[in-house]
Order: C-alpha cells, then sequence, then structure tokens
C-alpha cells in the first residue's frame, strides 16, 4: 500500500468533516506531529443522537471534554444533562480568565476564543449537596432499578417485582422506602398470607430476605432520596430565555460511598425520559443531550434484566430525540450490546502499564474503523487535552479517524464559587416545587390504618388482628419491628426514632402540603381510588386480607410498566 503524503492525509479529514448543517468544534486535527487548524474536526449536530463514548485513563481530559461539548450545545439551544462528580463542571456559571498559555493554545487550533457563562441548574440527589433536591417515588422508580440498588439475585429481583403487582393491583400507592416496608411486612405476615401465597413464585424466606435489604437502605439514609415531589425529568429539557438549552448539573458529592445508587438514579431519569417522550423521528438537533459519567458503575455485576432494559432504552430512545454519551475509560466497561450504538467515540489517551491495561488498549483499537495512524502508538503517547475521534457523518457513515487537539472551554475549568451556586439555587424557578419533601397518603398510612373513612374519621384505632400482622398493627408496631430488624443487621441501637403513641387515642393522616390527584375509576369499578382509604380503614377491624382480594376485581387497576419496571408519568 502507498504510503500517504501529510498533504493527503490532511485533505482526507477536511474532506471527511466538511458537513452542510450544524455541528459542534471538536478541535483541529494532528497529522504526522503537528496540528493542522486548516483541518478541524466536528460533530453534526444532527447525529448526536446516535450517542457516543468519551473515554480514557485518568487525567486525561474527559472531564475538560464534556465541558467544552456541553457549552457548544447549549450555545446552539440545545439542553444538557451532566452528572457533577468533582464539582468541577459547576465552572459553566462563570466565565473563564484567559491566561497567555491558553490563548496560545487556543489560537494554535483556529479557536477565537472569549470566556463566556452558561445557564446553568444545579440538582442534588435527595438533597445531599448544594441544588435542587431531586426525588423519585419508589413505584415510578421501579423493581428492577430498586433491586439494582439493593444488589438482589435474580429470584429475589423477581420476587420484587410481584411485590410491586400486588401493591399496583391493590392501589397501594408506593411513594417511599416505609410503604413498600409495609407492603412486604403485611404479605409475611398471618394475616396476608393467602395473599403471598396467590402472587405465586414468591416464598415467605425471599421477601423476608428483600425486607431486610431494604431495612438496611433505610438504616444507610437513603430514605431522603425516594418521595414526594417527585422530580419531573421535562424540566432537564429547557432553554434559557435567550434561546440557549439549559446545562443541568446533578451534584455527586459522595459517589464513592452510593456509587450504585447513583448510578441507577442516573438510569431512572433516563427511563423516565424514554417512557414519556413522544416519538421525534430525524432532527436537526438533539432535543436533549444526556452525559453519562463514570458508566462503567452502571454495568458492574448487573442482572440480565438491567442489561437488556439499558440496551433498549439505548437503542429507541434516539428516535426520541436524545443523544447519550457514556463517559468511562476504556470500551470494555460498556457491554457490546450497549457499546455497538455508540457512533460518536471521543478517546483520550490510555496507559499500558499491566497486561490487563495492554488488552483494554488492544480492545480499544479494534473499535476503530481502519486509519492512516498507529493507533496502539497514538493511544499511549497522546497528551492531555488531545483525542483520538471519529463520529457518524450526515449520511450515517463513520468519518475519518483524526487524533484531535480538543478546543479549551470558554467557561471556568473548575468549580464555582458556593456563592454562586448557592444564590443560583435559592432564584430557581424549581426550588418552590421541589425544595421541601412532602409525606403524602400512601400505602403505609393505609395499611396501618393511619387513614380516616371515607364516612367519618376514626376516633379510634383499629384494634390488631388476631394473626398479629402489619394489617392489623399500629404504625408503631410496624416501625418498631424496623427498627428490630435494622439493630439486628448492623450490630448497633438503629437511629430509627420511636414514634410516641397518639395521647388522644387516635392518629390521623399527615399534613397534606400537596396533595396528589386521585386516579379516577369508572362507576363501574368502585367509585375513585382515593376512596380506597376509607375501605381500608374500615375493614382493619374485619380483616385485610378479604378486602384486598376483592380489590383486584374491584379497585384493582395495574400500571403499565416500562423496560425497567419503572411506571410512566401519564399513570402515576
Amino acid at each position: 500500500m502507498a504510503i500517504k503524503s501529510t498533504a493527503d492525509k490532511v485533505a482526507t479529514l477536511q474532506k471527511g468533516y466538511t458537513f452542510e448543517g450544524p455541528t459542534i468544534e471538536l478541535g483541529a486535527a494532528i497529522v504526522d506531529g503537528d496540528v493542522h487548524k486548516d483541518a478541524p474536526v466536528r460533530l453534526p449536530l444532527s447525529m448526536m443522537n446516535r450517542h457516543g463514548l468519551v473515554a480514557g485513563a485518568t487525567g486525561t481530559g474527559k472531564t475538560v471534554t464534556l465541558h467544552m461539548m456541553a457549552e457548544q450545545l447549549s450555545a446552539a439551544g440545545v439542553p444538557v444533562f451532566l452528572a457533577d462528580i468533582k464539582g468541577d463542571l459547576s465552572g459553566l456559571a462563570t466565565a473563564a480568565t484567559g491566561s497567555e498559555k491558553l490563548l496560545a493554545r487556543t489560537s494554535g487550533i483556529g479557536q477565537d476564543w472569549s470566556g463566556k457563562t452558561f445557564p446553568v441548574e444545579f440538582l442534588a440527589l435527595g438533597g445531599d449537596g448544594n441544588g435542587i433536591p431531586v426525588r423519585a417515588t419508589i413505584t415510578s422508580f421501579g423493581p428492577i432499578l430498586l433491586s439494582r440498588i439493593m444488589e438482589l439475585n435474580n429470584t429475589q429481583e423477581s420476587s420484587l417485582q410481584l411485590v410491586f403487582h400486588f401493591a399496583d393491583k391493590n392501589n397501594l400507592e408506593l411513594i417511599d422506602l416505609k410503604d413498600l416496608r409495609a407492603v412486604i411486612q403485611f404479605l409475611t405476615s398471618a394475616e396476608g398470607k393467602d395473599e403471598l401465597e396467590a402472587l405465586g413464585g414468591l416464598s415467605k424466606a425471599t421477601a423476608g430476605v428483600i425486607l431486610r435489604e431494604l431495612i438496611t437502605l433505610e438504616a444507610q439514609g437513603m430514605e431522603k432520596f425516594f418521595g414526594e415531589p417527585e422530580f419531573d425529568t421535562a424540566e432537564l429539557m429547557r432553554n434559557a430565555p435567550d434561546g440557549r438549552g439549559v446545562v443541568t448539573c446533578l451534584e455527586l458529592p459522595t459517589l464513592q460511598t452510593k456509587p450504585m445508587l447513583f448510578s441507577t438514579f442516573l438510569m431512572w431519569l433516563l427511563a423516565d425520559l424514554f417512557e414519556d417522550l413522544p416519538e421525534a423521528g430525524d432532527l436537526d438537533k438533539p432535543k436533549l443531550v444526556f452525559f453519562l459519567d463514570e458508566a462503567h458503575l452502571l454495568f458492574n455485576g448487573a442482572s440480565k434484566a438491567f442489561l437488556d432494559a439499558i440496551t433498549t432504552t439505548v437503542r429507541l430512545i434516539r428516535s426520541k430525540g436524545v443523544g447519550i454519551f457514556f463517559v468511562t475509560q476504556t470500551p470494555k466497561d460498556v457491554p457490546a450490546e450497549v457499546l455497538g450504538q455508540l457512533a460518536n467515540r471521543v478517546q483520550h489517551a490510555l496507559r499500558a502499564y499491566t497486561p490487563e491495561d495492554a488488552k483494554a488498549l488492544k480492545a480499544t483499537v479494534s473499535t476503530f474503523p481502519m486509519s492512516d495512524y498507529d493507533l496502539e502508538e497514538t493511544l499511549t503517547s497522546a497528551g492531555i487535552g488531545e483525542a483520538v475521534v471519529t463520529v457518524m457523518n450526515e449520511k450515517g457513515a463513520p468519518t475519518p479517524v483524526a487524533l484531535t487537539r480538543l478546543r479549551a472551554p470558554e467557561s471556568l475549568m473548575g468549580p464555582s464559587a458556593d456563592a454562586l451556586i448557592l444564590s443560583t439555587v435559592a432564584g430557581s424557578a424549581l426550588l418552590p416545587r421541589y425544595g421541601a419533601a412532602v409525606d403524602n397518603h400512601s400505602a403505609y398510612e393505609k395499611i396501618t390504618g393511619a387513614a380516616a373513612a371515607s364516612t367519618g374519621a376514626a376516633e379510634t384505632p383499629a384494634a390488631p388482628s388476631p394473626g398479629g400482622g402489619p394489617a392489623g398493627a399500629s404504625p408503631v408496631d410496624v416501625d418498631a419491628e424496623a427498627r428490630r430488624i435494622e439493630e439486628e443487621i448492623l450490630g448497633r441501637p438503629s437511629t430509627r426514632p420511636a414514634p410516641a403513641p397518639a395521647s388522644d387515642g387516635s392518629r390521623r393522616a399527615p399534613q397534606r402540603q400537596a396533595p396528589r390527584q386521585p386516579q379516577r375509576q369508572s362507576a363501574g369499578d368502585g367509585g375513585t381510588a382515593g376512596d380506597l382509604a376509607g375501605v381500608l380503614s374500615g375493614a382493619l377491624g374485619g380483616g385485610l386480607k378479604s378486602m384486598a382480594r376483592s380489590l383486584g376485581t374491584q379497585l384493582g387497576r395495574e400500571l403499565l410498566r416500562g423496560v425497567f419496571g419503572n411506571a410512566p408519568k401519564r399513570r402515576r
């Protein structure tokens, strides 16, 4: 094969990265050791919903690449979601100051650089950090994602799906962890044993294991991530008044202590978008670009059901106008079924210090098209802020591989000042909507008899059931059992507060700060689902199991669940 001249290689790249529509500027090509600013490397906006991969060893510049791409997407009117693991991406809200070294670099790649700020919304999971709290209800989170957090095996995961099926069928709203705990405690009680048997495939022993894992989550402080008001993922797809896309930064300050929780929550956001968005077809630019950092956490030890759900979501969500970029160290971190759908690649340098590193390097090289570069050498010698790039062109074919010196961000490469973040959060339109947690009437109150009957307030609590199960138990009894299991698991006194018995002989439903609208049923279905509280309260003395059985035919209405078992908004 004839050896190409430098001019021929540059011409190939110039032709390969010339597009008709709007683009994201990635940088300038490096050919035979020199930067050629007359050979810009670009990514078509219309192809960003074909998904992508940003990979590379620690410290090679992946976060800066996300930063730079997010700026340009915002400027093009495309909303962006970023998981801000180190806190550096908050710098998008602060204009950068140009140094002599920075300006020399940007001039060398043909970048007309100036410091800018971008519209940023700061979120924090459950309020864990500086940002608008993001919560999900248990019912919308679904059994597959929850099983991932609880690290259940396949059998236990299937059993948890049966528990959700029972709750859906009987209009027992699973809002937070205590709701799910109450349902499982009922099913494992003497009062609920017939319902447990009727489910089929759910043994009392397995239900007990799930209950213990659930209480362990509560003991670890994870209850604050679940509840209401639930975050509406449509908030991720907003534009600023000037037309720029809002960049949503989800702060993850304690990622290392709860990696499974955080990575799974990110997948919930995507799954919720997938279920809620209409088909969009081919667009000039995506509706949203979602950067999923530390992607390997999603896949480590994942069940087949979880992996299948991710694959389905990634494959189909692009037709709804959403682009996903997985960010990790090597392509080997991503399963082949998902990797095959990531058409846009930005590969930073890799290291080959160990035999395992060498294998990862060879595997990475094999994922790129044939090129004029010796990719094994190129990937081990690339500098910080340089990457090997190939993307999908406007005709759906891969572009030539290009070693690229990447553009510099125009906002601050580092965290914004705390005062700026706090003032941005305080002034956000989302704060009144999501700032304060709400404990609405749900499965826990229904099962423990905390609700008043629909025909009038119950002045005295129902008597305990003969079997001593949660159906006739007071909330005090249910929480006492949770404290006992927590202490047994953790080997220390429970941190769960002991509720004081009601002095007036009654326990009223919690104050509703933002009540949810009940789902209406037809007259033939027995009235509204909101009347279920009265049915439950009145039935406590006569045995909940017969009432629950009748609910399956009278009021029961199973939710239509998505690929992760999550409940679409239209049915919540």
